[in-house]
């Protein structure tokens, strides 16, 4: 069983930002998986399907980036996953656009949408799945950053990478996260 978890802001005014790249590979996974996602309870689109005889849920949380750990506490109750059970991808700073990088566990790094998965959650105990959208902003504008789209020739990128990551997610489904580390990172 594997809660696949992808972060990001809901609306249209978020959707293409750099901030929500987790949120357009979960896009891509529901594709490739044929896994339809449905308004959850208020904090989340959620969808189950099945991979390789595997139980799989597919979630976008709805809370807004900086309260991210309400709506994946909320669905690994209703799901009976355990945190390690539950990859979280969401987009990073501290790669360069077009990297991803897996982990098992690890800190927030500075992201507020991990550092509240982790408090709401007590562990750090939990896989990764970092997104490079990378750090080309003057000092005090990151915000401002994120919540930008990337440009035409970083978009192109970018939409490769999404393709790459959710190769690595399907890997990850079927082998576990040492071996698909050992593949992807």
């Amino acid at each position: 069983m594997a809660l696949i978890v992808g972060l990001g802001n809901p609306g249209q005014e978020y959707k293409g930002t750099r901030h929500n790249v987790g949120f357009e590979l979960i896009d891509k996974l529901s594709e490739k998986l044929t896994i339809t996602l449905k308004p959850g309870n208020g904090l989340f689109f959620l969808g189950k399907g099945k991979f390789k005889g595997k139980n799989v849920t597919l979630l976008k949380p709805t809370t807004y980036m900086n309260r991210s750990g309400k709506a994946v506490s909320k669905a690994l109750a209703i799901t009976g996953n355990s945190p390690a059970d539950c990859m979280v991808c969401y987009d990073d700073i501290h790669l360069e656009i077009g990297r991803i990088k897996l982990k098992p566990s690890g800190s927030a790094g500075g992201h507020n949408g991990m550092s509240d998965i982790i408090e709401r959650l007590q562990t750090r105990d939990f896989p990764r799945l970092r997104i490079g959208i990378g750090n080309d902003f003057k000092r005090g504008r990151q915000s401002e950053y994120v919540l930008s789209p990337f440009s035409r020739s970083q978009r192109k990128l970018v939409n490769e990478t999404l393709e790459v990551a959710s190769d690595a997610i399907i890997t990850f489904l079927r082998v576990g996260i040492e071996r698909t580390m050992n593949e992807y990172n």
